[in-house]
């Protein structure tokens, strides 16, 4: 960090089961979200294996069109890539090199009906920017595949529940041995089936060591599955607020997941098992639902972070979580 101000996704990384925020706290927390720097760096799982700096020192390029786009992000020199508006094509996802920090500069940033993907990559930012309604055909709205140390950030991920489920893909997918990334303060909200860590029951041998992935600070809306799933790797996901989220936390095939400081409301299935998945769960409110999952050894995490407590969680999050900086 190279500012004085520190933004909210640092704040979750300073100090481990602090005490829970007072509300005039929470309001300060929601203050300090709006201002953010391109040289901010991963938290979370991100912060792990040399950590997550992106593309800080190297060139900066504005753009406003597909082409700019497509062109400024690819390559690994080291490179910041400010979008400055919204982009609207049909193309499968475009793929962001490594070393890269792509910034949306205010709430204006978006792309719609395509997403981007960081394979066979390392070190790079997704920041600030909404992604809506990419075609299954075209790919996630964000992927990770084959890469590590990857940051998602204050990202609007949404399709909509009008069409079939399989009409769009997922949001956040990060499969093929993809490892040490975090999705923070983001709205993820109207899609059939959200966020999926790992793809396949029979791909124990590729991704068994790696997918270790933490979800904080986000808010989930209107989903109706995968929020997220998680098969063979490592989860954490805290300080989250899930509104009408149907099936939330799947751990699944042997996955351990720690479960922290999260709100669920109207949710069938909160937090479940499938096929010997595991999950230690702490200070959540379930509502009306429960905890379905088999308890697991995951009780701690090589990193430091904050617990909001589940009392403050909304407060927190919603307003808060999405493309809602300004650079």
């Amino acid at each position: 960090m190279k500012f004085s101000t520190i933004s909210a996704s640092l704040m979750a990384t300073l100090a481990l089961a602090a005490p829970t925020p007072t509300v005039n706290e929470v309001a300060d927390i929601a203050q300090i979200a709006k201002r953010a720097s391109i040289t901010d760096v991963g938290t979370g799982y991100a912060s792990q294996n040399g950590g997550t700096t992106g593309g800080a020192g190297g060139t900066t390029t504005t753009v406003s069109t597909y082409a700019q786009f497509t062109a400024a992000v690819a390559g690994t020199a080291k490179k910041v890539v400010i979008l400055s508006g919204a982009i609207t094509e049909t193309a499968d996802q475009v793929k962001i090199g490594s070393n890269t920090s792509l910034i949306g500069k205010n709430s204006g940033a978006k792309l719609t009906g395509f997403g981007v993907i960081v394979k066979s990559g390392t070190n790079v930012i997704i920041r600030n920017i909404a992604i809506a309604k990419v075609l299954a055909d075209n790919g996630d709205a964000i992927g990770v595949q084959l890469s590590t140390n990857v940051w998602i950030d204050h990202v609007d991920v949404s399709s909509d529940q009008d069409h079939d489920k399989d009409y769009y893909d997922g949001l956040l997918d990060f499969t093929h041995a993809a490892d040490f990334v975090t999705v923070s303060n983001s709205y993820i909200h109207d899609h059939w089936k959200a966020s999926l860590v790992g793809h396949s029951d029979s791909n124990s041998a590729e991704d068994t060591g790696h997918l270790r992935v933490t979800y904080n600070n986000n808010y989930w809306n209107n989903i109706n599955s995968r929020a997220p799933s998680i098969r063979f790797g490592t989860g954490h996901i805290f300080n989250s607020y899930f509104n009408e989220v149907a099936d939330g936390i799947n751990t699944r095939d042997g996955a351990q997941v720690l479960v922290e400081s999260n709100t669920f409301v109207d949710s069938k299935k909160p937090l479940y098992s499938t096929d010997e998945g595991y999950a230690v769960e702490s200070d959540n409110d379930f509502g009306t639902g429960s905890n379905e999952a088999l308890a697991g050894t995951l009780t701690s995490v090589p990193y430091s972070y904050s617990k909001l407590g589940s009392g403050a969680v909304k407060a927190a999050v919603v307003g808060t979580a999405g493309n809602t900086l300004s650079f």
